[in-house]
């Protein structure tokens, strides 16, 4: 169909959230070696325009809200070139907008409180 399949979306996310938790000193690898575990419990998302194979996209992601064991992301996945064009619209176009909601396990698989890092909602 020429276009970017549905479930590209969700590894787009994780690579989102890997940067934020990066942008903050922080590490997936590093957080698993402490034990800590970070598993999806349920994903969004809304598609509004289609993505075309060669685009670049940007993921913007952002810790909406914290509890003691789980955490709450949200996305917009950008249109930021077509195919080699970069876009008139200042900003570019979102595509589509997600959120997940994951949970903290231990090596065990049972919840765990996050690290208290981890917790802060301007992460």
């Amino acid at each position: 169909m020429g276009v970017v399949h549905h479930s590209s979306y969700l590894p787009w996310m994780e690579m989102g959230r890997t940067e934020l938790l990066r942008s903050v000193g922080q590490s997936y690898a590093a957080m698993e070696a402490d034990g800590v575990f970070l598993v999806v419990t349920k994903v969004e998302v809304k598609y509004r325009r289609p993505l075309k194979y060669d685009d670049l996209v940007e993921i913007r992601t952002k810790v909406e809200k914290a509890s003691k064991i789980k955490l709450h992301h949200s996305y917009e996945i950008v249109l930021v070139e077509r195919g080699g064009e970069a876009t008139v619209e200042t900003g570019g176009q979102v595509c589509a907008v997600a959120s997940t909601e994951l949970a903290c396990v231990g090596d065990d698989g049972r919840p765990t409180a996050l690290p208290g890092w981890l917790v802060r909602t301007d992460v």
